[in-house]
């Protein structure tokens, strides 16, 4: 089956209009068990447009998570921010006490998280859990509270909202649960929704329903969206533009017609190339190897070990450079890398 032709796109920030969310040279590091630190997230940049969707594509431990975290400064030891900026709103979310870093977390910034079973607190009901948030954020209580619970149970397609608020998570299958999970991102109305693998653990057709669902909650609740997956199918159909990350850097990054059909970095193309039905009547082509430990890094490209096209220059770090307008890629392939 070939993957569904890219989402339309959506409004982008006018000139001089600044961006709904700006990532700026994210760092985050991790305390190994020999004392040293080492980054998960190095250097990370991209920003999001008001009604934006950005797929941030990778496979499991090039960082993609810990980014996610990082934005709404969720990491724990032994982990720690240690340098960048994340500007939501005009302010830098690292200038924040943590009073006013409660404010951002869910009215401005929703989080559906991987594994909704463990996010979801086991020993409150699904319309508790929801009622709490909208208490926090001071948006409803009592009467009020429970009837914008099942609205938004409601909302998210979860049949007899009003039973299902009574349930705990455990009485609900995981398609519902995952449901649950997204109508909590969204009680309080936050202007952006960051999806970390959301379909994860979910059979074929029930992540076709929760990808659509995500869909139409970006337009009904005029979203921005940060679609974080391994699966670039995924983004295909909903993303307007792609960031590909690997071992904790941004490798490449463009609008989502770009990168699907003009792929410039050689993890990109190995990504594409595995993909079932990316070209019909070819034998799949896995990349080789696997995405070095955190700590492990070599000293320049990250990807050079598992890459096909390598050279002398690898061996240095590449710089970001254009492979073409709006198309950026850390590579030593294309002029202006150095190279």
């Amino acid at each position: 089956m070939t993957p569904p032709a890219p989402a339309p796109a959506t409004s982008q920030p006018a000139h001089g209009v600044a961006p709904l969310l700006s990532v700026e040279d994210l760092t985050t590091v991790f305390r190994l068990a020999d004392g040293r630190e080492a980054p998960a997230v190095d250097g990370v940049s991209f920003t999001i447009a008001s009604g934006e969707t950005l797929g941030l594509v990778g496979e499991s431990g090039s960082g993609k998570s810990v980014t996610a975290l990082s934005i709404v400064r969720l990491v724990r030891p032994p982990g720690r921010i240690t340098g960048g900026r994340v500007v939501i709103d005009g302010h830098n979310v690292f200038d924040l006490d943590e009073r006013e870093m409660r404010s951002i977390r869910g009215r401005r910034i929703g989080f559906v998280f991987q594994e909704p079973m463990v996010a979801l607190d086991p020993v409150y009901t699904i319309g508790a859990q929801i009622e709490e948030t909208l208490a926090v954020h001071a948006l409803a209580r009592g009467a009020a509270a429970r009837r914008r619970v099942i609205e938004l149970l409601d909302a998210v397609r979860i049949p007899r909202p009003d039973e299902r608020a009574d349930a705990y998570p455990h009485q609900l299958s995981g398609g519902l649960r995952q449901r649950a999970m997204i109508a909590l991102a969204l009680s309080a109305e936050p202007a952006l929704v960051i999806a970390d693998e959301p379909t994860t653990a979910l059979d074929v057709t029930v992540q076709a329903e929760i990808l659509d669902l995500l869909r139409d909650m970006r337009r009904a609740f005029n979203l921005s969206l940060l679609l974080i997956t391994h699966d670039l199918g995924v983004v295909a159909g909903m993303a307007d533009r792609v960031a590909v990350m690997y071992a904790g850097r941004i490798v490449e990054q463009a609008p989502t017609a770009d990168v699907l059909h003009a792929p410039a970095h050689p993890y990109t193309r190995g990504l594409l190339a595995s993909m079932p039905g990316a070209r019909p009547g070819t034998r799949l082509e896995a990349i080789a190897g696997t995405v070095p430990p955190i700590g492990s890094l070599p000293i320049g490209c990250a990807f050079a070990p598992r890459c096909p096209r390598r050279f002398e220059a690898c061996d240095e770090r590449p710089p970001i450079t254009a492979a073409a307008p709006g198309h950026d890629v850390r590579c030593f392939l294309y002029p202006g890398a150095g190279a």
